[in-house]
């Protein structure tokens, strides 16, 4: 970009301006190079400009990501199913990190806790609610399933990014194949039906009486 170029007006960059600019780049495959000042170039401004609707540029990834998050998490599975339900949502989570690099940065730097994953979270731990786990083994499931997702999806995408070659004998293509998305399907409903018999011994366990007990989750 020329350095003569125009500046914009002032005060018409917004928060959301940058993080669709930033967006545009992220998707476009530009996570690794992706600067505040590149970024500020692109729009027109200064980069202290930027720096009043972003803290870093770790807090724009993070809303970059958020807002990608925020379009695509969402089963279609019915609630009603819980299994079938929590596969879409960790499967979606699983390719949607797989195939976002920048998405794998952000969940592996810390925590995540913005509105869409939340919002995620929440879901999940309602659907498993609904399903007849108590509080905590809805956390419980909810952390197990997540932190599979996770893991799966960093180590596939850290194999994708050195496959073995052609030449590889098979020991090596065995290993290969056990970070796609087929193996994630067949270790996630080992996952599931683990818990679903934890659910069923813990309502056995608790009996009848439990469920319309004082203070229970069904009361």
């Amino acid at each position: 970009m020329s350095a003569t170029r125009e500046r914009v007006a002032w005060g018409t960059v917004s928060r959301k301006a940058v993080i669709d600019a930033a967006t545009r780049a992220v998707s476009a495959g530009g996570f690794e190079t992706l600067t505040i000042r590149a970024l500020a170039e692109s729009l027109g401004v200064a980069p202290m400009t930027l720096y009043r609707h972003v803290s870093g540029k770790d807090d724009l990834l993070g809303a970059v990501v958020d807002g990608m998050l925020a379009r695509l998490w969402r089963p279609r599975a019915p609630r009603s199913d819980w299994q079938a339900w929590v596969t879409e949502a960790a499967e979606r989570l699983r390719r949607f990190l797989v195939e976002q690099p920048a998405a794998l940065h952000v969940y592996l730097r810390h925590p995540v806790v913005s509105p869409a994953a939340l919002e995620r979270m929440e879901t999940m731990l309602e659907v498993l609610r609904e399903a007849g786990f108590d509080g905590p083994g809805a956390e419980s499931a909810y952390g197990t399933v997540h932190t599979y997702t996770v893991g799966f999806a960093t180590l596939q995408a850290s194999r994708q990014r050195s496959a073995p070659e052609s030449g590889a004998g098979p020991r090596a293509r065995r290993l290969a194949a056990y970070t796609t998305r087929r193996q994630f399907m067949i270790g996630l409903r080992y996952l599931l039906e683990g818990l679903e018999r934890e659910r069923t011994s813990t309502a056995s366990a608790q009996g009848p009486l439990a469920e319309s007990a004082p203070g229970s989750l069904n009361g």
